[in-house]
């Protein structure tokens, strides 16, 4: 940090096995590509939330999968963690030239608000990124998901979108279609208009293991 004295900095802490930080890389990517060249620094710190992205090597991996091209801080045990003391993931903390933080935000959405606040450090004033999903929208109210289950799940849930973290890869068969899992991470395997009542059949390929099962909420039906 003491390398970027002058200029916005952005630190967002991220596990690419939580559905939730996936969910918010859109935007992380698109302000580093809107705002970089006027000064600002995006760094991700990515701190383990899953056994699978505890690996330095899979976070390299996962950085180059998802296409992610601004700084990403290898956390291991949780050391930056400990330094915020962070609460969770995702979580953004806005600093300003000075190194005095302007703005923050734990778990998704205020994307608006935080774009305002990048745009308000840097001068300049332009339409914000636009909602990547309706449930993203400024004042969406959403409906209560089920909660998250450890390992391979088969049964009824409640949600928006149903997410698997697996480790390896392989391929998961999703209510009898198959969706290829190139490598250990968070990957969407259900999307719902709205908020839905479903019944969930996941199935592995043997070299491919289920860590858990996480819901994302969805907008009332």
């Amino acid at each position: 940090m003491d390398q970027q004295r002058g200029r916005p900095v952005l630190v967002e802490f991220w596990d690419f096995c939580r559905p939730n930080s996936i969910r918010t890389l859109p935007y992380l990517k698109a302000w580093h590509e809107r705002y970089a060249a006027a000064g600002l620094r995006v760094v991700g710190v990515h701190s383990a939330g899953f056994e699978p992205s505890e690996d330095p090597d899979a976070v390299t991996a996962a950085v180059v999968r998802l296409g992610i091209e601004y700084p990403v801080v290898v956390d291991v045990d949780h050391v930056i963690w400990q330094e915020y003391e962070n609460l969770g993931w995702p979580a953004r903390y806005l600093f300003n030239g000075e190194q005095f933080l302007f703005d923050y935000h734990f778990g998704e959405g205020a994307y608006a608000d935080t774009e305002r606040a990048i745009q308000e450090l840097l001068g300049t004033e332009r339409d914000t990124v636009a909602p990547v999903r309706a449930e993203d929208a400024p004042g969406a109210i959403l409906e209560p998901q089920s909660d998250d289950v450890p390992g391979l799940y088969n049964g009824p849930y409640e949600a928006g979108g149903v997410w698997g973290v697996f480790k390896g890869a392989g391929v998961a068969t999703v209510n009898g279609d198959p969706v290829p899992i190139p490598g250990s991470g968070a990957y969407e395997l259900i999307t719902h208009e709205h908020h839905t009542e479903g019944v969930l059949e996941l199935g592995v390929s043997d070299e491919l293991c289920c860590i858990a099962v996480c819901f994302t909420p969805g907008l009332p039906g």
